[in-house]
């Protein structure tokens, strides 16, 4: 059975809790907000650094990650993603802030946003569905090692004692669990290590270290720029841009998160929803956006979070967090940030999908397109490339095996008046790929002038075809035979009347 991405939960699917089951059990409520807390404290230093990216303010990242957690908790259509400033947007959009200035920055986003909810009324999530399996667990796979290598910087030049923190913490989040699933692993790692640091005195790189943290709350603004075309022309490019890198990654995150938690989400609301978040996010003066994967997983992998709570206190905790509580927020030691996000990253690869026994079973093909778009991702640091790279690669694949699938039997008969009878049997897909060379399979002049083509086995899926099967025509009329095609089912029969003889084949 083929489910579309709009379909609504099977009975093999889990159901998630709803926000108003959450809120009558204190156990899943409990669980819903310390999650929130635990990504909020992740948010912060990547919001900062992806500000730097951008050539903004620290505030800027701050601030867009706050309006962008709590409006998707309403407008968004997967459960507990968490939705925030993220480093592919920054790259996107950076050059804007740099060349025009932060208002044309600010305006780009905010038409990114509108351009997002166009596509989204357009039914763009529905392309999901010709993303193939083996691009998918690439992306995976390259999102783990950029989770990982993103961290590096953290662990270059820095004082001895950072590494066993880091061990340290990473020991807390593998043994803590199992001796209690209440409180999220994560900040167990977070709060005994910021203690450890605050009362040992330790001198280490702590989150204040990475930028200034706002003291007020954002605001409301509109972007001073002109309303002319040549506005227009200078930020519709990154617009689009940005457009299309925030709903690739939503949209892939959300399948992702599908998948670990086996439910279904809205992924056209998903679409609209991202929109809405980078209009508001424009408004309130920050920066673009999208699904971030390290703090999902976070929150949905580490914590077990399941509900839109979970990502509406995301936002709520960033805000308290940075604004009342900067002070504290700033002691905290990225070592303890780190080994939050390593062990995201080893959660987030697909170890499966390279077991040798796994490698073995796997086509040739689908191995090569997986790597070919962990690839591409590792090395250009753009998720929309890598997926579009994976995309072409398995489509050509896919057409080289189908293509091999097509064949063409001849057969010699008698009919009843006693004259030779040539009969051709072709079977598979019939397109682009596996048509180009249908018309050296016949034998034009050793034929008799009977002949049959049959197609009964086939199908007619393009153009191409259509004029490989006029130039066989017209090549056994040239050789003074009749050749006669049957058995075309409907599709292919309407498909062969309208364009037969209009394409030119055999001129």
């Amino acid at each position: 059975m083929t489910i579309s991405p709009e379909a609504p939960v099977s009975a093999r699917s889990r159901a998630e809790p709803s926000v108003l089951t959450a809120l009558r059990s204190p156990r899943i409520l409990s669980r819903e907000v310390l999650a929130g807390l635990v990504v909020a404290l992740a948010l912060i230093p990547e919001a900062i650094s992806f500000s730097i990216i951008a050539g903004v303010d620290p505030r800027v990242g701050l601030f867009s990650s706050f309006v962008m957690a709590v409006s998707i908790a309403f407008l968004g259509g997967r459960p507990a993603m968490i939705t925030a400033a993220t480093g592919a947007i920054a790259l996107v959009i950076a050059p804007v802030a740099r060349e025009h200035g932060v208002d044309y920055f600010i305006a780009t986003v905010i038409l990114g946003g509108v351009l997002q909810v166009a596509l989204g009324l357009l039914g763009v999530a529905k392309l999901m569905r010709f993303i193939p399996r083996s691009v998918m667990v690439g992306f995976v796979n390259a999102l783990a090692i950029l989770i990982f290598t993103a961290q590096l910087p953290n662990l270059v030049d820095v004082p001895w004692i950072v590494y066993p923190m880091v061990a340290v913490g990473i020991g807390i989040m593998v043994f803590a669990p199992r001796l209690t699933r209440v409180v999220p692993a994560p900040l167990v790692a977070i709060v005994l290590l910021t203690a450890a640091t605050v009362t040992a005195a330790i001198a280490v790189p702590t989150v204040g270290d990475q930028g200034e943290l706002p003291d007020s709350l954002p605001s409301l603004l509109l972007p001073s720029v002109p309303l002319t075309l040549e506005t227009f022309t200078i930020i519709a490019p990154y617009a689009v841009a940005l457009a299309l890198v925030g709903i690739l990654e939503s949209l892939m995150t959300a399948k992702l998160v599908d998948d670990i938690t086996d439910t279904r989400s809205g992924k056209t609301r998903e679409t609209l929803g991202q929109g809405g978040a980078n209009i508001l996010s424009g408004l309130f003066g920050g920066m673009g956006g999208c699904a971030m994967i390290g703090q999902t997983m976070i929150n949905v992998k580490a914590s077990g979070a399941r509900t839109r709570i979970s990502t509406f206190m995301a936002g709520v905790f960033l805000l308290i967090l940075v604004v009342g509580l900067g002070d504290v927020v700033a002691m905290i030691p990225m070592a303890a940030l780190v080994a939050v996000m390593i062990m995201v990253s080893v959660g987030t690869f697909d170890w499966h999908s390279i077991r040798p026994s796994t490698l073995r079973r796997m086509p040739l093909g689908e191995t090569i397109v997986m790597a070919l778009t962990v690839a591409v991702v590792v090395i250009t640091h753009n998720l929309a490339i890598g997926v579009v790279l994976g995309v072409v690669a398995a489509m050509i694949v896919f057409a080289h095996r189908v293509a091999h699938l097509a064949t063409v039997e001849r057969t010699l008969a008698t009919n009843d008046e006693g004259d030779g009878r040539a009969r051709y049997t072709v079977t598979g897909a019939l397109f682009f790929a596996s048509s180009n060379d249908l018309t050296t399979r016949f034998e034009y002049a050793d034929d008799p002038e009977d002949v049959v083509i049959d197609l009964s086995g086939s199908h007619i899926w393009d153009a191409s075809t259509v004029a490989a099967l006029d130039a066989i025509t017209t090549r056994y009329d040239r050789h003074g035979k009749h050749a006669v095609i049957e058995g075309m089912n409907e599709a292919s029969r309407g498909m062969h009347a309208r364009l037969a003889g209009e394409l030119g084949a055999g001129h």
